[in-house]
């Protein structure tokens, strides 16, 4: 979908009410998390797997409420420490913060808070995907297991975007690699700062292959460094960098977004 006019303030707004959150989301990728918000189809619901404090679930639900689109459903147990963040070792639950972040910026009515796993929660009835945002655990299964569990449930048309990718995680990138750059059931693909994107086209999706296959063949040449969830250190390291700097990943002005990408997408 092509941005609205006001999108640019709406982004600002959220990003005014956000910004002093704890998390590990920065402005350029919670303002790319916005723009994919508010370019996604209108029909259905907003997932989001992993909120840690709510500063992610603030850029969502702003877009949503400011669009009129669908809730957000939140997805987090919330438990301290966990084995995708062992840096919270001592720390308490996130939870009651979450809340107090939802409560500050006004988005509570926006949001359907589940505090368990994602394999414990199941998209129900008709309700489909627009947005599906996988932000969770970061170990190839479990980013596997996220993408598995809700992508039957994807709108045609939807947004998938792993957080991330770009980052010195395997289960990110390798999933981003495999199951969206190198299936015909995905199109238009690619990375914003550290989030890899790619709009879910069961019926089109063959006519992006090249572009998709380009942007794997680069994608996948990080996997190597992270694969079997080890730490990239000295040498090494270095390698990693350099390949992702060759790896396209600036994030596009609304007005860019517009003129470049936007005429790609369906219902656009």
């Amino acid at each position: 979908m092509t941005l609205a006019s006001n999108f640019a303030t709406a982004i600002e707004e959220a990003w005014q009410r956000a910004q002093f959150v704890p998390g590990y989301i920065g402005e350029l990728e919670f303002k790319a998390l916005g723009l994919l918000a508010a370019a996604a189809p209108a029909g259905g619901v907003t997932v989001e797997i992993g909120s840690f404090k709510g500063k992610s679930t603030v850029a969502l639900a702003s877009m949503a409420a400011t669009f009129g689109l669908g809730p957000v459903i939140s997805i987090d147990p919330h438990t301290a420490p966990s084995v995708t963040d062992p840096l919270l070792a001592g720390q308490p639950s996130s939870f009651d913060d979450f809340l107090a972040t939802l409560r500050g910026a006004g988005i509570e009515s926006q949001v359907e808070v589940n505090r368990a796993s994602s394999k414990d929660v199941a998209p129900g009835g008709n309700r489909s995907i627009r947005l599906l945002w996988i932000d969770g655990d970061h170990t190839y299964a479990g980013a596997k297991q996220d993408f598995e569990l809700f992508s039957p449930f994807l709108v045609d048309g939807a947004i998938v975007a792993f957080h991330d990718a770009l980052h010195e995680f395997e289960g990110p990138i390798r999933v981003f690699v495999e199951e969206l750059l190198r299936s015909d059931s995905f199109g238009p693909a690619g990375f914003l700062h550290t989030i890899g994107w790619s709009q879910y086209r069961p019926r089109d999706g063959a006519a992006f292959r090249g572009a998709r296959l380009r942007l794997a063949r680069q994608a996948a040449k990080l996997i190597p460094f992270v694969e079997g969830g080890r730490p990239v250190k000295g040498l090494s390291k270095i390698r990693y960098k350099i390949s992702r700097a060759l790896i396209p990943h600036a994030v596009p002005s609304p007005s860019e977004w517009n003129a470049k990408i936007a005429p790609l997408l369906s219902g656009g």
